[in-house]
C-alpha cells in the first residue's frame, strides 16, 4: 500500500475514532523494520442460505468477492471458519448444524485468505471426518489452519507464515467444541484453557517473531466482552502474544491496548446467513500495521453484511450510524 493510501486509510478510520497509532509516555521509537499490514475478519460460515445463494449464482467465490481486493492488499488476511468442509451427506440448507460443499473453499481462495482458525463450536458438526477432511482441504489449497489437527499435538503447535522477513506465529482457541452434539471430547480441537494457552504461546514465540492468538469465545448477541473473553485473551498478551482477535458473539465488541498487546474482543459476523437482528449484519476486519516485530497502527474497517455476503461499510454510512 502506498504512503498516501495508508494515510488516506487512516483519516478515514480516525474519523469514526477506530484508528489509532499506539503512543508511549516517552518520544516514540522510529518505526523500523520491513512493513507488513494484517487483516483479520470473523466468523465466515458457508453453508446453508450462504451455500445457498452461491450455488444459485453458480460462482462459489461469491462470498467474498467483494472484498477480494482488500484482503488480497493486505501481506496476511486471517478468517473463523464457521462450517466444517465435508464431502459426504446432503447439502446442508437449514438448522444448527454445518456443512459446507468443498466448492465453497473458492470464497476463501478469490479473496486470498492465508489462514483459518478451524476452532469453533461448529468445529464437529460432521464428526471427525469433517475435522479431517477440512484440514485436508484447506492443506490443498494453500490456506494455513489453526486450533484444529490431525493430533492434539499438531492442534496446539499453531502454524508460522513468514513475510518480509517477519514470522507470524498463529494459533486458535475455542469455548466449546460439540455444538450440543457431542458428549466426548475429541483432543484435536484446541480449547480455551489458559494454561495450555500460555505454554503453546511460549513455543510459538520460539519459532516467531509475532505471536497472534485467535479466541472463539464469549456470549452471543452480548456486546461486552464476558470474563472468560478477558482473562484468557489478556494471559495471552501478558504470555508474548501481540494480537488477539475474538469471535463467536456475532456481533461486534470493544477492543483494546493492553500491556504491549492489542486485543479484539469479537469481530462480529463476516459472511454469515443471520438476518434476524440488526447487529448481526455490522461486521468489523482488524486492521493491524506492523514495522518489524512492533505494531504501528491499527484499527477496524466496518462491514455491512447484505444477503449474507460483507461489502466495505461506505464513510458517509459509517459516520451516519
Amino acid at each position: 500500500m502506498s504512503g498516501a493510501l495508508d494515510r488516506r486509510r487512516f483519516l478515514w478510520l480516525g474519523a469514526l475514532g477506530l484508528a489509532k497509532r499506539p503512543s508511549a509516555r516517552s518520544a516514540p521509537l522510529p518505526e523500523t523494520g520491513p512493513r507488513n499490514r494484517l487483516l483479520f475478519g470473523g466468523d465466515v460460515m458457508l453453508a446453508r442460505y450462504v451455500g445457498r445463494l452461491a450455488r444459485e449464482k453458480r460462482d462459489p467465490g461469491w462470498p467474498l468477492r467483494q472484498l477480494a481486493a482488500l484482503f488480497s492488499s493486505a501481506d496476511l488476511a486471517f478468517v473463523n471458519l464457521e462450517s466444517p468442509f465435508s464431502d459426504r451427506g446432503k447439502t446442508v440448507e437449514k438448522g444448527m448444524v454445518f456443512k459446507a460443499e468443498p466448492a465453497m473453499i473458492e470464497a476463501l481462495v478469490a479473496a486470498g485468505i492465508d489462514a483459518v482458525s478451524t476452532a469453533n463450536n461448529h468445529t464437529r458438526d460432521f464428526g471427525g471426518h469433517g475435522i479431517e477432511f477440512t484440514l485436508e482441504w484447506l492443506a490443498r489449497h494453500g490456506i494455513a489452519a489453526v486450533g484444529t489437527g490431525a493430533t492434539p499435538q499438531m492442534a496446539h503447535q499453531g502454524v508460522v507464515l513468514e513475510r518480509h522477513g517477519v514470522r507470524f506465529g498463529f494459533l486458535g482457541y475455542t469455548y466449546d467444541q460439540s455444538n450440543g452434539n457431542h458428549a466426548d471430547r475429541d483432543d484435536r480441537v484446541a480449547m480455551m484453557n489458559v494454561d495450555e494457552m500460555i505454554e503453546d504461546v511460549r513455543n510459538i514465540r520460539g519459532r516467531s517473531d509475532v505471536a497472534i492468538v485467535s479466541m472463539h469465545g464469549g456470549v452471543e448477541y452480548q456486546r461486552t466482552p464476558n470474563a472468560e473473553q478477558r482473562r484468557f485473551a489478556r494471559a495471552a498478551v501478558d504470555a508474548g502474544a501481540s494480537v488477539v482477535v475474538g469471535h463467536h458473539p456475532h456481533v461486534t465488541q470493544p477492543f483494546e491496548t493492553y500491556s504491549k498487546g492489542l486485543i479484539f474482543y469479537s469481530l462480529g459476523n463476516l459472511v454469515f446467513d443471520q438476518d434476524q437482528r440488526k447487529d448481526t449484519q455490522l461486521g468489523w476486519i482488524a486492521d493491524v500495521q506492523f514495522a518489524g516485530e512492533r505494531i504501528v497502527g491499527y484499527g477496524v474497517i466496518p462491514v455491512d453484511i447484505v444477503r449474507t455476503a460483507p461489502r466495505v461499510r461506505s464513510m458517509d454510512r459509517a459516520l451516519s450510524r
